[in-house]
C-alpha cells in the first residue's frame, strides 16, 4: 500500500511541477512584456525615444484622484466605468494621450454633449487633474499612447513644413489658422495648441481629424510639432502686416480694397482736370 503511495506521488509530482512552473512563466513574461511596453503598475512608465518623443504615463498613484474626478466631472456622460452611455462614447483603451489631450484644450468635460463639434476653450481642470483622470481610465484597460513629451532640440523645421503641407494644410490651412469644413464641423486654429497637444492630436486622431499613428515616424511628428509651434505660432511676417494670418484671401481684399479704390481716385481726378 505504502509503495502504491509512493508510485502515485511520483507520478503526480512530474504533472503538478511543469504546470506550477508553465504558470509562474507566464507570469514572469507577462510582467515583463507589460513593463517593457509601460503599461503594468510597476514597470518603466514610458517608451520611445528620447531624441524624438518620449511617450509617458501618468504613475499609478494618481489613479484614486483621477476616479474621485472622473466620477465628478465625466461619469454623468461617459457612464460610471468609462464605458459610455446615450450622452457619450466609450473611452476605455483610448490611452493617456486621448483624454489628456480633450481635458487640457478646454473639450472636457463638455458644455453641450449633444454638439456637432466640441470647441477649444479655456480647460475647467488643471493639468495635473488631467493627468490623473488619464491615469485613471488608462488603468481601466491599459492601452497606448502614452501623452508625448516631444525634444523640439533636433527637430527639421523644413521636413516638417512640408510635412504639414501635405498632411495638414488641406484643413487646418496653410496658416494654421483653421477652416470651416463640412455638416457643421471645422478644423480649430493650432496657434494655441502646445506641443504636447499638437502630438497628441496627430497621433490619436481626435473628433474628425485622421489619426497618423503609422504613416508619421516620431521623427516625422516631432518636425511637425516644431513647425507649427515654431513658425505658425511665431511667424516673422517679413513682408510686413500678417492681416490675420488666414492666407491669401485678405491680402486680395486689401489690394482689391486699396489698390483699384486708389486707382479710381486717381482715374476720377484726371478725368475731373481734363
Amino acid at each position: 500500500m505504502v509503495g502504491l503511495r509512493r508510485l502515485v506521488s511520483s507520478r503526480l509530482l512530474l504533472p503538478v511541477a511543469v504546470v506550477v512552473g508553465v504558470g509562474v512563466g507566464g507570469a514572469l513574461a507577462f510582467g515583463t512584456v507589460s513593463s517593457a511596453q509601460g503599461l503594468g503598475g510597476g514597470g518603466p512608465r514610458s517608451y520611445g525615444s528620447s531624441s524624438t518623443i518620449e511617450y509617458q504615463y501618468p504613475p499609478n498613484s494618481y489613479i484614486p484622484a483621477g476616479e474621485a474626478l472622473f466620477a465628478t466631472f465625466c461619469s454623468s456622460c461617459h457612464g460610471p466605468q468609462a464605458g459610455g452611455t446615450s450622452r457619450a462614447p466609450n473611452i476605455v483603451g483610448l490611452g493617456p494621450a486621448t483624454v489628456d489631450f480633450w481635458i487640457t484644450t478646454g473639450r472636457m468635460p463638455a458644455e453641450n454633449p449633444f454638439a456637432i463639434q466640441a470647441p477649444r476653450k479655456p480647460a475647467k481642470l488643471s493639468n495635473q487633474q488631467a493627468l490623473e483622470i488619464a491615469a485613471y481610465v488608462n488603468s481601466l484597460d491599459p492601452s497606448r499612447p502614452g501623452i508625448p513629451k516631444v525634444n523640439r532640440k533636433t527637430a527639421n523645421v523644413a521636413v516638417g513644413a512640408d510635412l504639414f503641407s501635405l498632411n495638414c494644410a488641406a484643413c487646418h490651412t496653410i496658416t494654421g489658422a483653421g477652416d470651416e469644413l463640412a455638416f457643421g464641423t471645422f478644423a480649430p486654429s493650432l496657434r494655441a495648441a502646445s506641443p504636447t497637444q499638437v502630438a497628441e492630436a496627430i497621433r490619436t486622431g481626435p473628433g474628425n481629424m485622421p489619426r497618423f499613428s503609422g504613416n508619421l515616424t516620431d521623427a516625422q511628428v516631432r518636425d511637425v510639432v516644431a513647425y507649427v509651434t515654431e513658425y505658425i505660432q511665431h511667424p516673422t511676417n517679413p513682408g510686413g502686416f500678417a492681416l490675420g494670418g488666414v492666407g491669401p484671401v485678405a491680402e486680395g481684399f486689401v489690394a482689391l480694397l486699396f489698390g483699384v479704390g486708389i486707382l479710381a481716385l486717381v482715374a476720377y481726378w484726371i478725368g475731373e482736370r481734363a
